[in-house]
């Protein structure tokens, strides 16, 4: 049976559009048995160039696109703007409630989180399962990815990874429903962790940045994984090779999957050509 994916995005960043196409492309190709069946947008054309071109992009596609401004909800009602770490503000509840209600329409067995820059309330996640991706791998650093690769370098970590998880009002913590792996060791790193030494992240950060050459190929690596880890997942999610049901995560069998699917083969042999290539260059 064919997937209906839900396309959630704020649509601002390159990241969003190249997701978007990944995921057409498969679908066209026949590669991928889903169809987009809308995209909601938390802004309306106009707001930001940015995600005019993104709803371009849906539109040219024949996407049916959804449109709710978060930022204009909120000053209509004089609303305070969220705050990491503190509670969502009342009128998040509101405006989560009026999204729901123009999704009644579009029927969808997944949502896909693509920068989408909002944190649902708890009764919007538990009302759809919606698929989060997170740059690192099952039980590693939560954050934005810069603070994981920040992270990642004070732990003298030798692997990270990408995973999918189901959103919840945990930050970054929701059931896993598949994840890919890799070194973090090997040619294209011991020269950069010996260049490192005993140099903290708080040190590096200040000196270089996110220009530091460990911190770039920790985020090459990471980035070049993302994309084929969600089509990968979608494909998973169409075959019934991995479910998700009432936040519970399941294989083809029934079976719990407590880490969920690993699909490192997967992802390795759909990046392969591409790393080789920057190898001999």
């Amino acid at each position: 049976m064919t997937l209906r994916v839900g396309w959630f995005s704020t649509g601002r960043g390159d990241g969003s559009r190249r997701l978007l196409k990944a995921a057409t492309d498969a679908i066209g190709a026949g590669d991928l048995d889903a169809e987009i069946a809308f995209l909601f947008c938390n802004r309306e054309r106009g707001e930001y160039e940015a995600t005019d071109g993104f709803l371009d992009l849906a539109e040219s596609h024949a996407i049916p696109t959804i449109r709710l401004s978060s930022r204009q909800f909120r000053r209509d009602r004089g609303g305070a703007l969220s705050k990491p770490g503190e509670p969502l503000p009342a009128w998040r509840a509101e405006y989560d409630g009026e999204v729901a209600k123009l999704l009644e329409e579009h029927p969808f067995d997944v949502g896909v989180l693509a920068g989408y820059m909002l944190i649902f309330t708890p009764e919007m996640a538990d009302r759809y399962p919606f698929l989060n991706l997170h740059p690192a791998e099952p039980g590693g650093p939560i954050g934005t990815w810069q603070q994981v690769i920040w992270d990642l370098i004070d732990a003298r970590a030798t692997q990270s990874g990408v995973m999918i998880h189901m959103a919840t009002d945990e930050l970054d913590r929701g059931p896993i429903v598949s994840y890919c792996t890799y070194p973090l060791g090997g040619e294209a790193f011991d020269a950069l962790w010996d260049d490192v030494g005993a140099k903290t992240a708080a040190g590096l950060r200040a000196a270089a940045g996110e220009e530091h050459p460990l911190f770039l190929e920790i985020r090459r690596h990471g980035a070049a994984r993302e994309l084929p880890l969600v089509i990968e997942t979608l494909r998973a999610l169409s075959q019934a090779r991995v479910q998700v049901n009432n936040r519970r995560v399941v294989n083809g069998q029934g079976d719990p999957l407590a880490n969920g699917l690993n699909l490192t083969a997967e992802v390795e042999t759909t990046i392969a050509p591409a790393m080789r290539k920057r190898k001999q260059t």
